[in-house]
């Protein structure tokens, strides 16, 4: 038959070999990580430059979080991914970047001890959400909000278990929020109880004490 019946058939030769790569950053990654332990992923811009305020806030918070017993992740990159990877490593933890190949050619930041690059966003988010216990969001653009709203969306419709997604600097994202509440829950596209899924707080020590009290709940 000249005419082709099934799916199967439009898969190019390109498309399997594509399949195995996939494959294989999940494998890579699932065996890389699996001995990480407790991690928090923290989130944020690569724009902020060193000297910044968020770069210190941000550096300063995986310190707390390494001295507190936890691994840091992030998505290896410069800007606040590498303050929180500074920071992990300087204080003696696991510094764990992961990086995404783009055409702007990202290159991962020199503090990530344990360090995977990803071809495939998707692979790479679910590494986020499989070996983190938490969420920290800082300020960022397209690719922070990116993370932080399928958080909650794999929360909210209960695709994973709950774990505290906090997002820093009230100034930063409170326009957002109102937005959130003003309209979304105003038009009932969210109930009440969503808006509790994540918090906002500014202070390094107020989230390193949210994220303990969660963790001696679970553990």
């Amino acid at each position: 038959m000249a005419e082709k019946q099934y799916v199967i058939d439009e898969i190019r030769v390109e498309d399997s070999w594509r399949m195995f790569r996939i494959i294989s950053e999940f494998v890579e990654g699932f065996e890389t990580l699996s001995e990480v332990g407790h991690a928090v992923t923290i989130f944020g811009s690569s724009r902020i430059k060193r000297g910044d305020e968020l770069y210190r806030k941000t550096e300063q918070l995986a310190k707390l979080l390494v001295k507190s017993g936890f691994a840091v992740i992030t998505g290896g990159g410069p800007g606040l991914m590498e303050a929180a990877n500074k920071g992990a490593a300087e204080a003696g933890g696991k510094s764990i970047g992961l990086n995404i190949e783009l055409p702007m050619e990202q290159k991962p930041n020199p503090y990530s001890n344990v360090l995977l690059n990803f071809r495939y966003f998707f692979c790479r988010k679910v590494m986020f959400v499989k070996y983190a216990m938490a969420y920290v969001i800082m300020p960022g653009g397209f690719g922070t909000l990116d993370e932080f709203f399928e958080a909650i969306t794999l929360i909210q419709t209960h695709k994973i278990k709950p774990f505290p997604v906090i997002m820093v600097d009230k100034d930063y994202w409170g326009g957002l929020i109102d937005w959130v509440k003003g309209t979304l829950l105003k038009e009932k596209m969210i109930s009440p109880d969503d808006l509790e899924i994540f918090q906002v707080l500014n202070d390094p020590d107020e989230i390193l004490k949210m994220i303990k009290k969660f963790h001696d709940i679970l553990y």
